[in-house]
């Protein structure tokens, strides 16, 4: 036996070289892991919306807030899907308007580009009127800036905009406010960072329409109740319930890369690190997750009041993917928070996904003549078009006697195109 076989330097020979720990196929098999976690395409086809048959329309997309300058995929695919828009089409960006800290003051050097990405949004507002929820990024990111901050967003949407767009609930206020879309279709819009947020906000004395909680839901209440007959979309920030990473769901490069969450580009692996970050996520170490003491109350608080006369749809954002998740009961809970191309997140199929897609896009909800509201979901191409890949029908609204903890039965059709 030689002395390479023994595992020996031979004397004037160089031993092969052994490449170190192959992190990089060891990211790629990650990678691959989350991604067949995230794509959940149901297989058949989805029926196209006949010409006409829409009375009503709004646009839901989420976390929209860091449009690439060079042009944006998911808000082309968004202009292109208003071409066969119905009379009456509002868009709605459900929050994150503006990352990472909200809008700034005009003397801060990060104003520019804050402007710029909001601007993306609000050039919609030529074509079709324009509304935006508050996010938590948009309250400064949960900062000590965030009530003023959102109340700047609301001014410069309004200014800039000469009054086709709005922010609302504005001015740090909580909801909810409602918005009509024609006699069928009702918005009930809420700010759930006033609920979450540990700063200084509106309260007691304020101009807002409820100053706690409980007047919160109480108003909430009153609405969905006024509203029976039509269909009614509740729509705020933050999801009552998600697959993704703010209900703890991490991939395994989550995992190995913890320090991916400070910038997507710090591929250090750190697996013990990366082992105790997402235990803590799980345990709702912070408030923004489902899991937090805050979060649990305002969940709650929201499937309380759903308990009777219960909205069609809540539709939500703040986890990067295009979600419908079904619980068995109304409403129907949709996580559109995928308005950027390349920024979408790992998802995981939990038992109420009904679908779940890690790619950027948006929701259409269409009020159908027949009084049914059809949901589709519209994943946008790298170069901006946009395909529907999923489509679901809900039942025509009820009149209020029935629709407590009821609701009728779904049809549901999908597939990608």
């Amino acid at each position: 036996m030689d002395r390479d076989q023994l595992g020996l330097k031979a004397p004037g020979r160089r031993r092969p070289r052994v490449s170190p720990m192959p992190y990089g196929r060891l990211l790629l098999v990650a990678l691959a892991v989350a991604g067949c976690a995230a794509r959940i395409i149901p297989p058949s086809s989805v029926p196209p919306l006949a010409a006409g048959e829409a009375v009503a329309t709004v646009f839901l997309i989420g976390d929209a807030g860091a449009p690439n300058p060079a042009g944006e995929p998911v808000l082309e695919a968004l202009s292109r899907s208003l071409a066969d828009r119905a009379d009456s089409t509002v868009i709605l960006f459900i929050g994150d308007n503006v990352y990472p800290l909200g809008l700034p003051d005009s003397g801060d050097r990060s104003f520019r580009e804050s402007a710029r990405r909001l601007k993306a949004q609000l050039a919609f507002a030529r074509q079709v009127p324009v509304i935006f929820v508050p996010g938590n990024h948009d309250w400064d990111r949960s900062g000590p800036e965030g009530l003023a901050r959102i109340q700047r967003q609301g001014r410069f949407i309004a200014r800039e905009s000469a009054g086709r767009a709005r922010l609302a609930p504005a001015d740090g206020c909580p909801g909810p406010e409602p918005v009509d879309i024609g006699p069928g279709l009702r918005l009930l819009l809420l700010d759930t960072e006033w609920w979450l947020f540990p700063h200084h906000k509106p309260g007691e004395g304020s101009a807002c329409a409820a100053h706690s909680p409980a007047e919160v839901t109480g108003r909430l209440a009153r609405l969905l109740e006024q509203s029976a007959g039509r269909q009614v979309i509740v729509a705020a920030h933050h999801p009552v319930l998600s697959g993704g990473p703010h209900a703890g769901y991490l991939s395994l490069a989550d995992h190995i890369f913890p320090l991916r969450v400070i910038h997507p580009a710090l591929f250090l692996p750190l697996p013990v690190l990366g082992a105790l970050y997402p235990l803590a996520r799980s345990f709702g170490i912070s408030p923004e997750d489902l899991n937090s003491a805050p979060y649990h109350r305002l969940r709650a608080a929201l499937d309380s009041v759903f308990t009777c006369n219960p909205p069609a749809i809540y539709a939500a954002g703040h986890d990067h993917g295009l979600q419908l998740l079904d619980r068995g009961r109304p409403p129907l809970l949709a996580v559109s928070g995928a308005g950027i191309y390349g920024h979408e997140e790992h998802l995981m199929r939990i038992p109420e996904t009904r679908f779940a897609l890690s790619k950027g896009g948006f929701m259409r909800a269409d009020l159908l003549r027949d009084g049914r509201l059809r949901l589709g979901v519209v994943m946008a191409t790298r170069t901006g078009e946009p395909r529907e890949v999923y489509a679901e029908t809900l039942p025509a609204a009820g009149r209020g006697d029935g629709r407590c903890g009821g609701g009728g039965e779904r049809t549901a059709v999908s597939g990608e195109k």
